[in-house]
């Protein structure tokens, strides 16, 4: 099919790959280049990278509402289908009524929990045990559309938000392809049950709060991986903790259990938390038990 696809990050890559392999992609739509590194200069996002490389048509409008150029040039390019995989921006109807068979977005999530940016990391974060991955007909409301396929799957014990989105959107290829491939037979089902949102993650999730029980600490700690990360401050220092595991036992959160070879052992609000490895702010990662005998952490110090 003749396929226009809107993405943004790494992750959508592998989406805008596929149909590249499989169907003629006649436009790529990602955000604007943004400022990244440490000279701040405007740099493409890596749909746009890979879609450069490859010659594909590119565009990066900086709005989608109101852009009567923009919307030309859509038409112009004639696409039958268009996909969307993590682009960034709300599709306004003017677009969304370009292609004859619409739009279909990969969400990894059972819609219609965790409509919004950041269905993967909300799961985690909310202690779920079970997700999926939809290719969904796109509406003007907010992921409200409905479905052409869903796959369900049981999250790991120790997957943390980054696996888990990788292993949903590649199973959301394929169930994108089988889509593409019998679209014109396909009637999409409405969504049925109880709907949830999940927004985009700020800093602030990633502060670990000792009073919640272990376990929750854990599921939030896989969920703001790789951004933005757990951390915790100490003598008004950040502290990153790159890696954690909850065990059983008893202790005032936020307090220092115990200090050995295998790490720092903290109190929480139910069980504890064992800090396995960190990151002090301007520093390497190393052993949270290196960390602790550097720094003075001993029985008895509160954390946070």
């Amino acid at each position: 099919m003749r396929v226009a696809f809107f993405g943004t990050p790494r992750w959508a890559v592998p989406v805008l790959q596929a149909l590249d392999r499989h169907h003629q992609v006649v436009l790529v739509v990602t955000q604007p280049d943004k400022p990244q590194g440490r000279g701040l200069r405007p740099a493409p996002s890596p749909v746009a990278q890979y879609a450069e490389a490859r010659g594909l048509p590119l565009l990066k409008p900086k709005r989608l509402k109101g852009n009567e150029a923009f919307v030309q040039a859509f038409r112009e390019a004639a696409p039958e289908v268009a996909v969307t995989a993590a682009y960034g921006k709300i599709l306004p109807k003017e677009v969304l009524e370009v292609p004859p068979y619409g739009f279909l977005n990969l969400h990894p999530s059972l819609l219609p929990k965790y409509r919004g940016p950041a269905p993967v990391p909300w799961a985690l974060i909310r202690g779920e045990k079970e997700t999926g991955v939809a290719i969904m007909k796109t509406e003007e409301g907010l992921d409200t559309g409905p479905l052409y396929a869903v796959w369900r799957t049981e999250i790991g014990p120790e997957e943390d938000a980054q696996a888990l989105a990788e292993r949903l959107r590649d199973k959301g290829i394929e169930l994108l392809l089988w889509v593409l491939q019998n679209l014109p037979h396909l009637t999409p089902t409405p969504q049925e049950g109880e709907a949830s949102y999940a927004p985009l993650l700020t800093k602030e999730e990633g502060r670990i709060r000792f009073e919640d029980p272990a376990e929750a600490i854990f599921n939030r700690h896989r969920g703001v991986q790789p951004w933005p990360g757990s951390y915790f401050f100490h003598v008004g220092k950040r502290v990153k903790v790159l890696r954690m595991r909850p065990e059983p036992g008893k202790g005032e959160p936020g307090v220092v259990q115990g200090v050995d070879r295998e790490g720092v052992l903290v109190g929480v609000g139910e069980g504890l938390i064992r800090l396995l490895e960190v990151q002090p702010e301007g520093r390497r990662p190393m052993p949270a038990a290196d960390w602790a005998r550097g720094y003075g952490v001993v029985p008895g110090t509160r954390l946070g």
